[in-house]
């Protein structure tokens, strides 16, 4: 990685340029109900670190393609992400009042309009991805192309599919194999396709395609590692929402099988093979890199 690469401002104008976009992207429907409206935004503007865009583009960046692109898929990514977070949130399945600081969507309108808030959003990425107009110098196949995977990723082999095993082992005892399979669907395979699907409409090979994919998956298991230790010995103030939850909940986590310290070692293993999966990239791959590291360094 170059000695003069800042990874903050390079995520802060990332994340500036997302907000913008995500802003323009929700537009209210003169002809449907106002407030599905406000909880669609609620969520989805209420900040967050954008990781999954931000993947997405630098994905882009590293096989040579201009990160603005697929801005419009890197925002369907995060629409399908906020729609997973309204509905992880829920009574029936975490039952968080607070998200990012701030009351969870149900607590503001309700379970019923949170769900419907949640199923917009589903709905509305898709719309989003495969709206031609906002992708015009992208050839049609490799739309279809990172769109089917993204929807393989969302579903139920993938980020739903871990949700249900994440629900079904709560209380129970399991060993690190089922935490491994859990969490490659639930957190992983989200962040794997968002380097996956910027990759793709840039045009990647198939050796890239195949680093990307090495990297997203490290980075998929460190960073739920990072989370569940969070969730340990965070800051409630810093993360904007409460600690603990996992263990009151009876949820199978890495510090609960492999203790604090042994967890922190697994995720800077992860980590430097991560790193080494961009072996053959050049400095156009230097904010994936940092990225990799900034996963063990975040503290929300």
């Amino acid at each position: 990685m170059s000695p003069e690469f800042s990874l903050k401002p390079y995520l802060d104008e990332r994340k500036a340029i997302i907000d913008r976009s995500l802003e323009d992207c929700i537009a209210a429907d003169p002809h449907g109900p106002p407030v599905i409206f406000e909880a669609v935004r609620y969520s989805l503007l209420a900040g967050g670190k954008r990781i999954r865009p931000v993947l997405c583009m630098a994905a882009a960046e590293a096989v040579g393609c201009r990160a603005d692109v697929v801005l419009p898929a890197a925002c369907a990514l995060e629409m399908i992400h906020t729609y997973s977070l309204i509905h992880d949130d829920l009574p029936a399945m975490d039952d968080d009042d607070y998200r990012r600081g701030r009351p969870t969507s149900h607590k503001v309108f309700g379970e019923d309009i949170a769900i419907l808030a949640g199923d917009a959003l589903l709905t509305e990425a898709f719309g989003l991805l495969t709206d031609r107009k906002r992708m015009p110098g992208i050839p049609a196949e490799r739309i279809l192309d990172a769109a089917r995977e993204i929807a393989e990723a969302a579903g139920s082999s993938g980020m739903v599919g871990g949700q249900v095993m994440d629900v079904r082992a709560e209380g129970r005892e399991a060993g690190l194999e089922t935490l491994y399979a859990i969490h490659r669907r639930k957190t992983g395979a989200l962040l794997r396709v968002s380097l996956r699907a910027g990759a793709i409409l840039a045009g990647a090979d198939g050796r890239d395609l195949a680093s990307l994919s090495d990297y997203g998956e490290s980075i998929g298991l460190a960073f739920q590692i990072a989370d569940d230790i969070l969730n340990v010995e965070g800051d409630p103030a810093l993360m904007g929402k409460g600690t603990g939850s996992d263990a009151a909940r009876g949820k199978i986590t890495f510090p609960a099988l492999m203790g604090i310290d042994a967890s922190r070692a697994r995720a800077e293993k992860l980590v430097l093979e991560a790193v080494t999966s961009l072996a053959s990239f050049n400095e156009r791959a230097a904010p994936l890199r940092a990225i990799a590291r900034y996963i063990l360094e975040r503290r929300f």
